[in-house]
């Protein structure tokens, strides 16, 4: 795991030895262990490398690393997990190797199958490998983006890194806003990052699953993953489903345990992050991985004292159910505002959600010197985490002519499970919402709608100026497809994992993990898990109020089952609502202030003003209306603060 740069001037021009320091010591805090560079013989190419040692700590395995007689060089972002088993293979083939890396095995398997390498991959990725006998460069990205990888590109040169602040260190190049990016956000808030645009103009991403070649002044990109298009048979009674994600999932995970430094695990106390810690506990006391990591017991749990959002009961019942040792912080206002600038700024991007929470933690396992963390991320994507508690009992469910008795007793208790009461006029949106027999009605809908987002913008939300148009609707779009024959509850998911939510939160725990130096790895994000499980049908995750289901169903047993078997979502985020009324008031009259002496073409914020003081009037902030303003703010602090030369 590191900081990957580089620059390629199509014109021939050396680049300076300074230039690329700087780029590549941007990233600094991404790969603390090391710094590499490396130069082509007409130093017109340069690569850089900041280095976090995980696999084969010796300087052996530093990069950008060279391979065929100098032929390619290397900077490589992410793990390969199942890099030993590709090793044999190549070994089988006639390779030899110098090294314990996975890195060596990346560049042996480029030398040998070239892009078609890419399938036999288990990990997280971004890849960048220059030929010299083809003057070319190979880029790509995992299957589901979790590593990142941005670029810049014009006649005169090619340049990419692993965040997009590190360009405001190139010379001649000044970051400005790329209003359109900016106004897509605020209107859908999730709607940029699978997309190949960024909130910088000029700055692009390498879409996740997809491949490229730079050559004679031009990327050329392709697309070499869609899950829909790897699904797999699955047993036919769910039990035996359950089983099978079981072990997919298990083998996922001591895949995850292969390191030589110590491992952790950042646990929450809902179901993702304590079935991991519970079947990490499982499988570590095995020991049947030779190169799996022999510290892996150190659990880091972030609490929120006397907060809406506090899990603390339920992380201390993991941590006695497995036998791991906790490390407990409590998170206070105080504490987070005095990072708050630093954390945003860390950020790289704007959200809809305060971020601070997960860059504390993870500063907290950087203090205690464990630098890979086993999180749950893409677990709520993959089974429907999100889905409304009405919708959890309801999909799936059986024909109201024929059985509408039992379909008022699901009602009911999506009733009781969300504390409303029940009346005809909620019972008939729930219905038309949620039930499988409205279901065509909601699909014609959902294509007519997407239909029209092609060429109409979003609505204007509620504090974007008018006169803000975003003319390319369709370059928002990722280039991995929706599939159609999917049930409608896997349909849903698809989208959420692989456009809607997922690139979002992936991109922030990298931004905030490697703030610090630390590596997460994601054991629901295994590509056999995820096409497993895209594989079964809807019931198999969502059912009569449950969702996971079966994920929950795999753990019976094999974790406490008071967390298993609980309907209760609470989010990993700040206590917005309470900070919003409180504390972080200064932070936002500074903020506001200062757009309001300095104008804003996007926001309005005379209106965002009045309305930002009436609720704190009220006292009438919660979740959808804290989230709501953050993305404005959060905005503000982004164009004052970020867009600017270091």
């Amino acid at each position: 795991m590191c900081g990957i740069a580089g620059i390629w001037n199509f014109d021939g021009k050396p680049i300076l030895n300074e230039t690329i320091e700087r780029f590549t010591d941007s990233l600094a805090h991404r790969g603390p262990d090391g710094r590499g560079i490396w130069k082509s013989n007409a130093q017109d190419i340069a690569f850089g490398h900041r280095r976090l040692a995980i696999i084969d700590l010796s300087h052996e395995a530093d990069q950008p690393m060279h391979y065929a007689e100098n032929r390619y060089h290397i900077v490589f972002n992410g793990e390969i997990f199942n890099f030993i088993e590709i090793r044999k293979e190549l070994m089988a083939k006639g390779y030899s190797f110098k090294t314990d890396s996975d890195t060596e095995v990346i560049l042996a398997s480029y030398h040998c199958w070239k892009e078609k390498m890419l399938f036999k991959f288990n990990g997280m990725w971004a890849i960048v490998i220059y030929d010299e006998q083809e003057k070319s460069c190979f880029i790509s990205r995992d299957r589901f983006g979790i590593k990142p990888l941005l670029y810049k590109i014009d006649k005169h040169q090619f340049v990419f890194a692993s965040e997009q602040k590190s360009f405001r260190c190139l010379d001649g190049y000044t970051p400005e806003m790329d209003n359109e990016s900016a106004a897509y956000f605020l209107k859908t808030g999730f709607g940029v990052e699978a997309s190949s645009r960024t909130m910088l103009k000029d700055i692009w991403k390498l879409q996740a699953g997809c491949w490229g070649i730079v050559k004679d002044g031009k990327v050329y990109l392709n697309r070499w993953w869609e899950t829909s298009d790897h699904l797999v048979d699955i047993p036919e009674t769910f039990e035996k489903q359950a089983e099978r994600f079981q072990e997919i999932f298990y083998d996922s995970i001591q895949l995850r345990m292969r390191s030589d430094v110590s491992i952790g695990s950042s646990l929450s106390g809902g179901f993702d992050s304590s079935a991991i810690v519970s079947a990490l506990a499982e499988i570590g006391k095995q020991h049947s991985d030779l190169r799996q990591s022999k510290d892996w017991q150190q659990t880091f749990v972030a609490t929120f004292p006397g907060k809406s959002n506090d899990e603390r009961p339920k992380a201390e019942e993991v941590i006695r159910y497995a036998g791991v040792k906790g490390h407990f912080f409590e998170v206070h206002e105080d504490e987070a505002l005095k990072v708050m600038n630093q954390v945003l700024d860390d950020f790289d991007d704007v959200y809809v959600g305060i971020p601070v929470a997960p860059w504390l933690i993870y500063r907290e396992l950087r203090r205690n010197n464990i630098v890979v963390s086993l999180d749950g991320h893409g677990a709520d994507e993959l089974m429907g985490a999100y889905m409304h508690a009405s919708g959890a009992y309801l999909a799936n469910a059986p024909s109201l002519l024929g059985n509408w008795q039992y379909n008022k007793q699901l009602l009911k208790q999506s009733h009781e499970l969300t504390q409303t009461i029940p009346q005809f006029a909620t019972n008939l949106k729930r219905l038309v919402q949620f039930h499988p027999d409205f279901e065509l009605g909601r699909k014609a809908f959902k294509k007519l709608k997407s239909f029209k987002d092609q060429f109409v913008q979003p609505q204007s939300s509620q504090f974007v100026n008018k006169d803000v148009a975003v003319s390319n609707v369709a370059s928002f779009q990722s280039s991995s497809n929706i599939p159609t024959g999917m049930d409608e509850t896997n349909g849903n998911l698809y989208a959420l994992f692989h456009h809607d939510v997922l690139p979002t939160i992936l991109r922030n725990f990298d931004r905030m993990s490697m703030a610090h130096g630390i590596e997460v790895r994601m054991p629901f994000m295994d590509w056999r898990l995820v096409t497993y499980a895209f594989s079964l049908p809807g019931s198999a995750k969502i059912k009569d109020g449950y969702t996971k289901r079966i994920a929950r169903e795999a753990m019976k047993n094999r974790m406490p089952e008071s967390i298993r078997s609980s309907k209760v979502k609470i989010g990993f985020n700040a206590p917005m609502p309470e900070w919003f009324q409180g504390p972080l008031q200064p932070w936002i009259k500074e903020t506001l202030e200062n757009a309001k002496s300095n104008g804003n073409e996007l926001i309005d914020v005379k209106g965002l003003v009045r309305y930002i003081e009436q609720q704190q009037k009220t006292n009438n902030w919660n979740w959808s209306t804290t989230g709501n303003t953050w993305k404005y703010l959060h905005l503000l602090w982004f164009q004052q603060n970020y867009l600017k030369n270091e």
